[in-house]
């Protein structure tokens, strides 16, 4: 019992260090989102006070340079968007091909599968042709595209727990009269909260943050965060850290607060997806 009190003790101070070691980078951020930006270079870690304190100075000039709210706004219905149609999508996708066994399903789970280890470097350029070809360089647009990338793990993540509810309880629902998309929408998909919760948040995070994608497909025209940010760069390598840094914690608020309410989900949905896939 003392060995096992020792080694809980080790690891809960590993995971201090561990917690301390993600949260850094964050502080370090928050704090200089305050400072001048000679003090950023020259005191990166120091807390702001006398002259390196400029107070809102950062928040209000990388507003009005970067056009935050517009890009806000873009990043919104962006990302909520793309996460409200994976779930939909890949959530009745993952029941079809989990109950009904054929070549074709199992052709298409293995290709969902399989696009969750191809590289988004290695299709970006390709896709990016095809997405300007098919007028899909628009705020609307990209939403199939994110639709697409984000298919393969809710998909995986959705098969894997509807293995587990038992047959007997859509049968059911079946003899009392309900068609199969009554079925899916009354009796499965309450079933798939958890799963449901730990696929929004991560697909939150990744559409919410990506920079890539935005970039290569609506470009400059309309601007999310990530993209506007990095205008704040100016010629010759110069960059206004102070106002990219108070901008970068305007974009990381959305994005905490949501993990933070929707938290005590993830673990219970992912086990959920895994031990019983």
């Amino acid at each position: 019992m003392k060995r096992k009190s020792i080694l809980n003790t080790i690891l809960f101070i590993l995971m201090i260090c561990f917690a301390a070691f993600v949260i850094l980078p964050i502080v370090i951020v928050f704090i200089n989102s305050f400072k001048g930006r000679l003090f950023i270079n020259s005191e990166p870690f120091s807390i702001p006070k006398g002259d390196s304190f400029v107070g809102l100075i950062n928040y209000t000039e990388g507003l009005s340079k970067t056009g935050f709210f517009s890009a806000f706004g873009y990043s919104v219905w962006i990302t909520v968007a793309s996460v409200l149609f994976i779930l939909l999508f890949t959530s009745m996708l993952a029941w079809y091909i989990t109950r009904v066994k054929g070549t074709l399903t199992n052709i298409i789970y293995y290709a969902l599968v399989f696009s969750m280890i191809v590289p988004f470097q290695m299709v970006m350029f390709t896709m990016s042709k095809i997405a300007n070809m098919l007028h899909l360089d628009n705020p609307v647009g990209i939403i199939v595209l994110y639709v697409g990338f984000g298919a393969g793990m809710a998909s995986f993540m959705f098969s894997g727990f509807i293995k587990s509810i038992p047959l007997a309880l859509e049968e059911a629902a079946m003899i009392d009269g309900a068609s199969p998309v009554r079925t899916f929408f009354s009796v499965v998909l309450p079933m798939l909260k958890s799963t449901a919760v730990t696929i929004a948040i991560l697909n939150t995070m990744w559409v919410w943050n990506d920079y890539l994608m935005p970039y290569l497909t609506i470009g400059t025209n309309y601007r999310t965060i990530p993209v506007a940010i990095q205008y704040l760069r100016g010629g010759y390598g110069s960059v206004d850290m102070g106002a990219m840094m108070a901008m970068l914690v305007l974009a990381m608020i959305p994005v905490i607060v949501f993990y933070l309410i929707c938290q005590k989900h993830i673990i219970k949905g992912v086990l959920a997806g895994a031990v019983k896939g």
